[in-house]
């Protein structure tokens, strides 16, 4: 269960959800290729069942559809299991690769009837190159102009019904023009404990990595909700289990060698620990501002917002305010440091943040 996020910040760590280059193959491996396999995400599961036969019975396209969410939870894998269970072709690109308005019409004249467009990182797209989109999403036509001055003139082309998929880590950076023609928007969100298990169980059975339940639960309980985590913390596993535990993943040989990953029982990093004891030490637990606690950890704004934050806060750990950041007792008491609790005006804070 994939998806792509070859440019998401900070794809080094090993629990990053961006993918990394050794993921491709065993990415590709793991893969479920029908919606029966696919573990987790049961409402966007029914619904997109229930859309593919619909689509299938009218004999009809599916209506283009948005997938979103934080990278790893399984986009580029949706998008592939659509169009196996659809039964056409699937063309996969991504909105830095389509630079130009010619380049998305050279690729929306080859698709054939009925075959899905794929774009990763939607929201990336050249505003040129997705007006091309529109009337093709629409009306299933081209428009666009050549040339330029007096010698430019307008290309009107009829193209193949087709369903586009689009994927994005930020939804809200997709122009409204653009999201308006989308007739099915999808969340994907951080998986359940119970479902991470059966997403180890499966990728062990596949890499054919003799598991027990309690290593299995080990990986699944680290690998922060995430299915390319689970899948990259089994393979690391696997690689220690092979060298000093005679090739057996058992929960105390998990657990030896995540920790040698330093990645702890709930799935934090060093970066992590570092965020959360920077505000705690630096800052008497918060508020603090966003551009300031970044200087204090030397990262970019943004790494720290879309990438270190999200996970902390399913956790309830970090809490945004409109003050600022603001560690919550959860943390205090995880990392076995004092709380001091809040003040009437920094709970009010808390209460309406966003």
């Amino acid at each position: 269960m994939s998806d792509s996020g070859a440019n998401s910040p900070d794809p080094e760590r090993v629990i990053s959800g961006a993918a990394q280059p050794d993921d491709d193959n065993l990415d590709l491996s793991l893969r479920p290729r029908r919606l029966a396999e696919f573990v987790g995400q049961a409402q966007v599961k029914d619904n997109l069942g229930i859309g593919i036969q619909a689509a299938k019975l009218r004999g009809e396209p599916l209506d283009h559809i948005i997938l979103y969410g934080p990278p790893g939870l399984g986009k580029t894998t949706l998008a592939h299991i659509i169009a196996q269970e659809m039964a056409v072709n699937i063309k996969v690109t991504s909105g830095p690769a389509v630079e130009r308005a010619g380049d998305m019409a050279a690729i929306l004249t080859a698709l054939q009837p009925d075959d899905i467009l794929f774009i990763d990182e939607i929201h990336r797209l050249n505003r040129v190159v997705e007006e091309v989109l529109y009337s093709a999403m629409e009306d299933f036509f081209l428009s666009w102009m050549v040339g330029k001055g007096l010698a430019a003139r307008n290309i009107n082309l009829r193209i193949n019904p087709f369903t586009l998929i689009g994927a994005t880590t930020r939804f809200s950076l997709i122009s409204a023009p653009l999201r308006d023609r989308f007739g099915s928007v999808f969340r994907l969100d951080y998986y359940e404990t119970a479902d991470m298990e059966l997403v180890v169980r499966r990728s062990a059975g596949i890499l054919g990595v003799e598991a027990d339940a309690e290593g299995i639960v080990e990986v699944a309980a680290r690998s922060r909700g995430t299915p390319r985590i689970a899948n990259r913390l089994l393979k690391r596993t696997r690689d220690y289990a092979l060298v000093v535990a005679d090739n057996r993943v058992t929960g105390p040989v998990a657990r030896d060698a995540l920790n040698r990953l330093r990645v702890d029982g709930l799935g934090l990093d060093e970066s992590d620990h570092r965020l959360l004891t920077s505000i705690i030490d630096k800052f008497n637990g918060g508020p603090v501002g966003l551009e300031t606690l970044s200087a204090s950890l030397s990262e970019d704004s943004d790494t720290v917002m879309e990438v270190w934050e999200p996970y902390l806060m399913q956790l309830g750990f970090l809490e945004r305010t409109p003050r600022g950041r603001v560690t919550t007792r959860r943390a205090h008491q995880y990392l076995g440091r004092p709380w001091k609790g809040l003040t009437e005006a920094d709970d009010q804070g808390r209460l309406d943040g966003f």
